[in-house]
């Protein structure tokens, strides 16, 4: 295949469905395994990407057009198979799965203001050819955890089709099937224990194990993150790049540049970037009565069933709590909240929230929030850009009218 121009595009149901995500980014965007959705397509079509989505976004995430374009589905996880049924579509034929339309041919310039009307309208003009292998797609937001075990697996398989492992060098560290553990170079691993009999265990450039840490695969650790001492990491984690990780974590996701750095327990969880889960913060991931978990929909801006028994928390981009912070089974959290005090919150909290379970919650203001993110990301040496204050004031003006409505309440 030719060098191409790829646009990895959303549709609104995939984007409400996945917030308080995709409120900060394009679904391609998401992190799942080892990489974001992004980085697995680009590792078997590497090629030119951008994104068509929500208009807000488009600064930061831009959409470049070509004379021709192949528009991939960003909620689709890419395999072998999808990917070899993609190469061989014609430019009048679609890709389907289905509903969901999975990928096809353009030689059109979309606007991204009306994307999903003018996606249908290429749709309907082409021959619909219907992919009988499997697909995973990002549905709901409990999809990024759920999927995240074989996600670590398949890139794995990806990764070491181009690169070897370093040595594990220090001797104080027990590993039990050493032929699953994958470490990048730079890493560092001290007195840990490695355990991937149950499932690779992947260690990115970097990246530091401290000691007692011990490690049960599948697991991701990403570029530069950190596993502080005595931490244990269990099967279906991921640890985003520069993220700091402490306590017992099972089956999660953190994005990057996040800290859970101290004792506390995180299980069958998505935390966004830049959020911070202050000491001995716990979340309950199975309710006392072991019945299947409700999520708040934002689509229905109501409960639904997500037929799990475990099910976390969902904390969005630069979020805050305290210590001791508690969070109940299927607790949603938006964008930007400054969360502390005592007892459980309610299991949804909007964008731009503060306060404490005992006192009335209270509107965060942009501003007070813009300077808490500002300064921690000042201290990572990062800036917050003017799109992204772009994106968090546009998201601040959205949280005002779910405050209206009083959905809180």
């Amino acid at each position: 295949m030719n060098a191409i121009n790829i646009l990895l595009f959303d549709t609104p149901s995939n984007r409400i469905a996945l917030k308080p995500f995709s409120d900060t980014r394009p679904t391609a965007k998401i992190r799942v395994g080892i990489t974001t959705i992004e980085e697995k397509w680009n590792a078997y079509i590497p090629a030119t990407y951008s994104y068509l989505t929500e208009s807000y976004l488009q600064t930061k995430f831009p959409y470049i057009s070509a004379e021709e374009n192949l528009w991939i589905n960003g909620s689709v996880l890419p395999n072998q198979p999808l990917v070899d049924a993609i190469k061989k579509l014609k430019h009048n034929e679609t890709l389907i799965y289905g509903d969901t339309i999975i990928a096809f041919w353009s030689k059109h310039t979309l606007s991204s203001c009306v994307y999903v009307d003018n996606i249908s309208k290429v749709h309907a003009k082409n021959i619909s050819l219907s992919f009988t292998g499997e697909v995973i797609q990002l549905k709901n937001t409990w999809d990024i955890f759920t999927y995240n075990a074989q996600a670590i697996v398949e890139d794995l398989k990806l990764i070491k089709s181009t690169k070897t492992t370093e040595p594990l060098y220090d001797p104080h560290t027990i590993v039990y099937n050493l032929e699953d553990i994958f470490i990048e170079e730079g890493a560092v691993i001290k007195a840990a224990i490695l355990n991937a009999e149950t499932g690779p265990i992947y260690i990115g450039k970097n990246a530091i194990v401290e000691e007692r840490a011990v490690i049960k695969g599948p697991v991701a650790i990403g570029e530069g993150a950190q596993v502080k001492v005595g931490s244990y990491i269990s099967q279906g984690t991921t640890v985003g790049p520069y993220a700091k990780l402490g306590g017992e974590v099972i089956n999660s996701v953190i994005f990057g540049y996040s800290n859970k750095a101290h004792d506390g327990f995180l299980g069958h969880s998505v935390i966004g970037e830049w959020c911070n889960l202050g000491a001995c913060t716990t979340t309950s991931n199975l309710r006392n009565d072991y019945k299947t978990v409700t999520v708040w929909d934002n689509a229905i801006e109501g409960f639904v069933n997500t037929n799990l028994q475990f099910c976390g928390l969902f904390m969005g981009d630069y979020s805050k709590c305290g210590i001791n912070t508690m969070f109940n089974t299927g607790t949603v959290v938006g964008v930007s909240t400054n969360l502390f005090g005592t007892g459980y919150f309610k299991r949804f909290v909007p964008s731009f929230t503060k306060g404490s379970p005992s006192e009335k919650l209270l509107v965060y203001e942009l501003e007070k929030a813009l300077t808490s993110i500002e300064n921690t990301m000042a201290r990572r040496n990062k800036e917050l850009t003017q799109a992204d204050k772009s994106i968090l004031t546009h998201l601040s003006e959205e949280a005002m009218h779910i405050w209206l409505k009083s959905v809180i309440e």
